[in-house]
């Protein structure tokens, strides 16, 4: 109803207005009434509740009460010392039933209630709720990192991290609250106490001076309404104290206190059974109330045979039954939300490239660690698309509990196809060769291209450079291992919608070439089978007006993609021979004229397209001759470069890749006329013999 959307508005209007009106002792008896109500309802309230979050307005109605309370005591105060210690109903049967006509005795147990108030209970909760905000804004970065690796591991979705950082923001803001709003509970039981005293100071001064009361009689009116006010204000306090207390003692609760209790503090029934039989043994004890003992123990030993029966009988309900109530319910909204069969097909999705990292490596790779993996990915995309003409896909990113702590894991389409270690504090030390002295570390590997090297800490770093060692820090070892393993699976994450794309990006400058080309000459299928011969070769694709023209030019006569594949790289002839040279020159291995010919004779014609007939004897005297080749001019080249005739070209890649996969063999057409060639090795001929 609308009349109730601006109540707490007027009830606070109605508080403030309490301190500065007199009030008539009815309303301030109804008012007593009232704040006595409102905190009884908010200790239920902590008491019923599974969480802290679940009455988060919980530090404004401490705020709301407290100012209540003190407006009342104003009043009564302003009541007893103005009509002669009579401030109504309420005050009156409180401090009579206190007194219990002793007015020593019943001042004596008002003023134990109000220590027990503020020095154990508000006290207590104060100091609990300070605790427990600096732990909660403590944990905030292990939290926050924890959803982060869910989310990156696809354990949660991007709405469910979103619920958890709210969560996390909401608890650090309520506890946060809840530590300021506990000094309110402290200074409302100092008040109190200052209120009392005033009461029963002034009001016996005013009753002998201008009631002309005897001592007795001063002393008899003005403690029933100084303990009356005051319990009228403490017993509310204490109730809202005890659940200050409560509410930030329930951070570990999965359920309300009653669910809680039921749960963990009947769980042992053999306990109440232990301590059923120690308590009647006090029956020993001489003069011990028998009657008392007895029935409290066998209250005790009843409870915990009747809960040990009940346990068994449940474990007998079966497997079944077990099963049952192990289904969490986070079980329960997954079965929920792959109950729609759509939402299954998303469990079938694989993302081209994945990295799994142990524990220890998460703060390389975590940006709000400082991390800076990220970062260099997207430096290394940049140059990738500038050197190579296509776009890396996104990397997913992972943690991964069950590998080694400093290992990594690196994953196309959802196979492994690499991995390596790396410790976080250490210095990978590498020998380019010309060292002047050794120096100690750990042995490794280096992952991305398999030289030996140490693992040395950061206080040897300086040393090592000096000798002469090539120093990489951690996480570059790890983004350049990733980068090789890119560069040489680049051809399997070229799908039909990256070369759509490409496409389109030519269409901004030349629309009428792919316009004409594609799927005039060529369909998108074929195209895709042009690039990714390319690109397993390590051919840039980033010239693609050149390629499409080339496959415009020939396309119309030769649908073979790889007899198209050789053309369009000869028409890269200049991007191909700046790969491959220094600038001046090339080094190359050429093969023999007859073994050339052996090849082009062996060349056999089906259905599927073109394959070698070669017997496996001659196949495995040329690999052999190839691989001695290699060998003896290492020292003089980096890279060997097979040279071959541009139609034997294609046969021998196919020939030579089972065993040697990544050897670069060009043709002469693919080198630019003006580039020196010279020749530093040959297979010959006499091995085919």
């Amino acid at each position: 109803m609308k009349v109730f959307n601006n109540l707490a508005v007027v009830f606070v209007v109605l508080i403030i207005a309490l301190i500065i009106i007199p009030l008539p002792a009815f309303f301030l008896d109804f008012m007593f009434i009232v704040s006595i109500a409102v905190s009884l309802i908010i200790l239920l309230t902590t008491m019923y509740i599974g969480g802290p979050l679940e009455f988060s307005i919980f530090p404004s109605l401490l705020l709301i009460t407290t100012l209540l309370r003190l407006s009342l005591n104003i009043s009564s105060t302003r009541l007893i010392l103005s009509n002669g210690g009579e401030a109504g109903q309420v005050i009156a049967t409180f401090g009579s039933f206190v007194l219990g006509g002793n007015a020593v005795v019943g001042f004596l147990v008002f003023i134990i209630i109000v220590i027990v108030q503020f020095i154990v209970i508000t006290k207590g909760a104060e100091r609990i709720a300070e605790v427990a905000a600096r732990f909660t804004l403590d944990a905030m970065p292990g939290k926050q990192m924890a959803i982060d690796a869910d989310l990156s591991s696809g354990i949660i979705t991007e709405l469910d991290a979103k619920e958890r950082r709210k969560k996390i923001q909401r608890e650090s803001e309520f506890y946060g609250a809840m530590d300021g709003a506990t000094k309110l509970v402290k200074g409302d039981a100092i008040t109190s106490i200052i209120i009392a005293v005033v009461n029963l100071i002034a009001g016996s001064i005013i009753g002998m001076v201008q009631g002309g009361m005897s001592f007795t009689e001063v002393l008899s009116v003005y403690s029933i309404a100084t303990v009356g006010d005051g319990l009228v204000s403490q017993i509310p306090a204490l109730m809202i104290s005890t659940a200050t207390g409560m509410i930030v003692t329930r951070a570990a609760s999965e359920g309300n206190l009653n669910q809680d209790i039921k749960k963990q503090f009947f769980s042992q029934p053999i306990v109440l059974i232990i301590s059923g039989s120690v308590i009647m043994l006090m029956c020993l004890i001489p003069g011990a109330p028998i009657i008392q003992i007895l029935f409290l123990a066998l209250i005790l030993i009843v409870l915990g045979v009747i809960l040990l029966r009940s346990g068994a009988r449940e474990r007998l309900t079966g497997i079944t039954a077990a099963a049952a109530e192990e289904i969490t319910e986070e079980d329960i909204s997954d079965i929920n939300y792959y109950r729609n069969i759509d939402n299954v097909y998303e469990l079938l999705n694989v993302e081209s490239i994945e990295m799994e990292f142990g524990y220890s490596l998460i703060p390389l790779v975590d940006e709000k660690n400082g991390g800076s993996f990220i970062d260099r990915v997207i430096i290394f995309r940049k140059q990738f698309a500038m050197d190579m003409g296509v776009v890396v896909p996104t990397v997913r990113l992972r943690d991964n509990g069950l590998i080694n702590p400093n290992q990594y894991l690196i994953k196309i389409k959802g196979e492994e196809v690499a991995k390596g270690e790396v410790l976080v504090d250490y210095y990978l030390a590498l020998d380019p060769g010309n060292v002047s002295e050794p120096i100690d570390g750990i042995d490794t590997i280096e992952p991305a291209y398999g030289i030996p090297g140490k693992w040395i800490p950061e206080s040897q770093r300086e040393m090592a450079e000096v000798y002469g060692y090539t120093v990489i820090d951690p996480l570059s070892v790890i983004v350049t291992h990733m980068s090789e393993i890119i560069k040489r699976h680049i051809h399997e994450l070229v799908g039909r919608q990256d070369i759509n794309m490409l496409l389109d990006n030519v269409r901004k400058t030349n629309k009428a070439i792919v316009d004409d080309i594609v799927p005039g000459v060529i369909a998108i299928g074929d195209l895709q089978k042009v690039l990714i011969n390319l690109l397993r070769e390590s051919i840039p694709i980033r010239d693609m007006e050149s390629i499409l023209e080339t496959i415009g030019d020939h396309g119309i006569n030769i649908k073979d993609t790889d007899m198209l594949t050789e053309y369009v790289r000869q028409r890269l002839k200049r991007t191909i021979t700046r790969k491959y040279t220094d600038g001046s020159g090339i080094k190359v291995i050429t093969l023999d004229q007859d073994i050339e010919n052996m090849i082009l004779s062996s060349i056999k014609k089906s259905e599927h397209g073109t394959y070698l007939a070669i017997d496996p004897g001659v196949v495995q005297a040329i690999v052999e001759s190839l691989t001695e080749q290699i060998e003896r001019v290492k020292g003089l080249v980096n890279e060997p470069v097979i040279l071959t005739s541009p139609i034997v070209r294609l046969y021998f890649k196919r020939l030579i890749d089972q065993f040697q996969p990544n050897l670069t063999v060009l043709s002469f057409n693919e080198i630019d006329a003006n580039m020196q060639i010279q020749s530093i090795g040959s297979v010959r001929a006499a091995l085919a013999s």
